[in-house]
């Protein structure tokens, strides 16, 4: 584990309120600045959450070279699109227009697995949790197709292909986009205007965190024409705190959905994955933890919300050399920090 550095180094009275509330502790934008440079990190937007409200917004640094990130940055969040789309998920089997547990072979079947028979068994449950079979992206399966390695439920192995796959069953049984679905069920409820899934009209690249490697340099823009249910997001920090504090708040979620997110779905000794989030039990203070990264060329990002003290961290960065940061950040900021990192090697 990396040492702290000194200036860094909180005290018990800093990191809880005068009430004894556990908070969530920012350095001065100064020290910021200092670990974004260490780190060799263009731009850095940090949001949290304290009592279940929007506490800090705050965006460091530079889209691209000479360009100052507004606080209103346009990041590429890479994973955090997932939990977008599960959220959604649940939100709309809470209001009864989906099953957790109805096969999707009723809505899509897709066609590297017609023969296979394993598809009649593969359901929401299984996408949301990891257990649906698939290697993350087909292309790295060594037969390059969609293929079933284990029955669904009976393993976890992360996979943007089974969010992909629900992405399908939905834009059929809603007979309207991923895109439209959210906007109707989270997006415009939930007050994210400033979010995106593809590149159109409504995004503003003068706002938009282009994407460096490790040397600092430019990766080109990628820009989508097609919403992705798994990745390549584009939001704010303003609007993903957002997004975090609803999950918090447990917004449009009945409490049956609720428990089933929060708790493990596999039996597996090492398993990890509730209904979209990476679960954290058992954490000092009584305290658990829902978790959810992303990572893509040029990207590194985080969200970590703390059910029981109402709290919550949205961290991205635009590098390749994001993730030291983040852990840095995670470490600093959060009492459970420190042992939360260890829970995730």
């Amino acid at each position: 584990m990396r040492k702290c550095y000194p200036l860094l180094l909180l005290s018990l009275s800093m990191i809880f309120s005068a009430v004894g509330q556990p908070v969530v502790h920012l350095p001065d934008d100064s020290v910021l600045t200092v670990l974004m440079q260490k780190h060799n990190v263009p731009a850095l937007g940090i949001g949290t959450i304290e009592n279940n409200q929007l506490k800090t917004v705050k965006v460091f640094g530079e889209l691209r070279s000479g360009v100052p990130a507004p606080v209103n940055t346009i990041f590429q969040v890479a994973s955090l699109t997932k939990p977008v789309v599960e959220m959604t998920t649940l939100r709309l089997v809470s209001k009864g227009l989906w099953s957790l547990d109805e096969p999707l072979y009723k809505y899509w079947i897709d066609p590297d697995v017609t023969n296979d028979p394993r598809n009649k068994r593969l359901t929401t449950r299984h996408v949301l949790s990891h257990q649906t079979g698939f290697v993350n992206w087909r292309w790295l399966h060594p037969s390059g197709k969609l293929t079933f390695d284990f029955e669904p439920g009976t393993k976890t192995l992360y996979s943007g292909e089974g969010l992909e796959y629900l992405r399908h069953a939905l834009e059929v049984k809603f007979k309207m986009p991923l895109a439209a679905i959210v906007d109707k069920y989270l997006f415009k409820p939930d007050g994210m205007n400033d979010t995106h899934f593809f590149w159109d009209e409504n995004v503003i690249e003068d706002r938009y965190a282009v994407a460096h490697n490790k040397k600092n340099e430019p990766y080109e823009i990628r820009k989508n024409k097609e919403a992705s249910a798994a990745d390549l997001l584009m939001t704010t920090v303003h609007d993903y705190t957002t997004f975090g504090i609803n999950v918090l708040k447990k917004t449009a979620l009945n409490n049956q959905i609720w428990q089933d997110m929060i708790h493990i779905q596999s039996k597996e000794p090492n398993a990890k994955f509730g209904l979209g989030w990476e679960v954290f039990n058992n954490l000092k203070g009584k305290e658990f933890a829902l978790l959810h990264s992303g990572s893509d060329p040029g990207v590194r990002t985080v969200i970590v919300l703390l059910p029981e003290s109402k709290r919550g961290l949205v961290i991205f960065t635009n590098s390749d050399n994001g993730m030291a940061l983040l852990k840095d950040l995670i470490k600093e900021t959060l009492d459970i920090g420190e042992e939360l990192l260890e829970r995730t090697k």
